[in-house]
């Protein structure tokens, strides 16, 4: 498996930005597939975005595309995830997630390591 450790988050006002990273250690993290997800307290965790090893292939969920961008560094093994344009509906516990595998997955089940979480408070 592979660790993740999140960082990023905090307090934005509506309409601003964001960059959350999340580090890797462990396996080669060049054969894991890398998504973000985030979860509200009583609900469940939702798909964000994937990207794979590559950085070749992305995906996002309807909510944030066009205002959310994910991003692999292989040399610093370190994803990111660029928020733009940010609403108070964003506001959620942010996970990283590895997927050890070539395809990217919108699936939770899919993901074999996930981090502690970071925390994103969109204000109005």
């Amino acid at each position: 498996q592979v660790q993740l450790v999140e960082s990023g988050g905090g307090l934005v006002q509506a309409g601003g930005s964001l960059r959350l990273s999340c580090a890797a250690s462990g396996r080669t993290f060049r054969r894991y597939a890398m998504g973000w997800f985030r979860q509200a307290p009583g609900k469940e965790r939702e798909f964000v975005a994937a990207i794979n090893s590559s950085g070749g292939s992305t995906d996002y969920a309807d909510s944030v595309k066009g205002r959310f961008t994910i991003s692999i560094d292989s040399a610093k093994n370190t994803v990111y995830l660029q928020m733009n344009s940010l609403k108070p509906e964003d506001t959620d516990l942010y996970y990283c997630a590895a997927d050890y595998s070539l395809a990217i997955h919108r699936t939770r089940d899919e993901y074999d390591s996930w981090g502690q979480g970071t925390q994103v408070t969109v204000s109005s």
